[in-house]
């Protein structure tokens, strides 16, 4: 791979480093200000943000162009593809153009099912699934070839990210489908939200037994939370999330005004203990429209400053 297509994240990953990644949501509309807005708050305490791709199933600016912003403010953004709404032919169209336009990591998802969204009678593609992403984004990296075999003058040279949820059921499935994400090709995964940190720990022991953590980055997905409501709607109403009822108790046990702090203190120490578990590589903070708190919970945590480009590079 050439040196100047290596992104930052894979840059610093490679080298043994401690990555923190952030994310921005695009806006429902075509406002670019929204997201400078958002990498304002982000510049200089994340190696690279997250850019969803019309989260929720909902209709936002899309994931492409959103970097693009990101781009120009010096950020480096992962972008995120969905299978489900564009068919194999515009997934490696997108995949080309979002190359060329300077885009070097991105995360391969399924999407959430259009039902739950704001136009639930649309259509949905599924043409492949993010396994199958994964795969297509690799070969057209390491191959040089699209999936009908076409020799690609310039192969888009992408570091490669996957989603992984330790907390959904079957449990015991988790770690092979870990395994799965990582033969088709992830570079580094990006986790669910971990507050149940013993079911955590137990899906990382699982996965260094198997030697994965030796061939992925895995990143913790970590959420700040807000409120005691907020703990519970999460526990109680988002699928494959794990919050235990001790940390719902917790957040009810402080004034309303001081929750949000409490919230804080507990992703701070979150972060400690991932930061101590061996095959974890970096975090991933999910602030949801709280970007302004992330440079606090860098700092806090002890991660700041970020490396700088320059220096990774000698």
């Amino acid at each position: 791979m050439k040196t100047d297509s290596i992104s930052r994240l894979q840059s610093i990953l490679s080298g043994g480093g401690f990555a923190v990644t952030a994310e921005c949501g695009p806006p429902r509309g075509a406002d670019p200000e929204v997201v400078r807005k958002k990498g304002q708050l982000l510049q200089g305490c994340a190696d690279a943000v997250n850019v969803t791709d019309n989260q929720t199933a909902i209709v936002r600016m899309s994931s492409i162009a959103a970097s693009v912003h990101l781009l120009g403010l010096g950020l480096e953004p992962v972008m995120q593809m969905v299978t489900r709404d564009r068919n194999r032919i515009a997934l490696q169209s997108d995949m080309l153009g979002a190359y060329s336009l300077g885009i070097r990591n991105i995360l391969c998802l399924s999407g959430d099912h259009q039902s739950f969204g704001s136009q639930p009678d649309a259509l949905n593609v599924f043409d492949i699934d993010s396994m199958n992403l994964l795969r297509t984004v690799k070969d057209m990296r390491d191959d040089g070839s699209d999936m009908s075999g076409f020799a690609l003058k310039e192969p888009p040279r992408m570091f490669i990210g996957a989603a992984a949820n330790p907390f959904a059921d079957p449990f015991e499935y988790r770690v092979i489908r870990l395994a799965k994400k990582i033969e088709a090709g992830a570079d580094f995964i990006q986790t669910q939200c971990v507050y149940n940190m013993d079911r955590f720990k137990q899906w990382m022991k699982m996965a260094r037994e198997e030697g994965l953590t030796e061939k992925v980055h895995i990143l913790a997905g970590v959420t700040p939370l807000k409120s005691a409501g907020m703990a519970r709607y999460m526990s109680q109403k988002v699928a494959g999330m794990d919050v235990p009822e001790h940390l719902i108790q917790r957040m009810s046990g402080v004034p309303k005004e001081k929750a949000a702090d409490e919230g804080l203190k507990i992703c701070l120490e979150t972060i400690a203990e991932l930061s101590q578990i061996d095959g974890v590589h970096g975090v991933h903070i999910m602030a949801i429209e709280w970007e302004e708190v992330v440079r606090d919970i860098v700092a806090a945590a002890g991660l700041l400053p970020r490396p700088q480009q320059d220096a990774i590079k000698e």
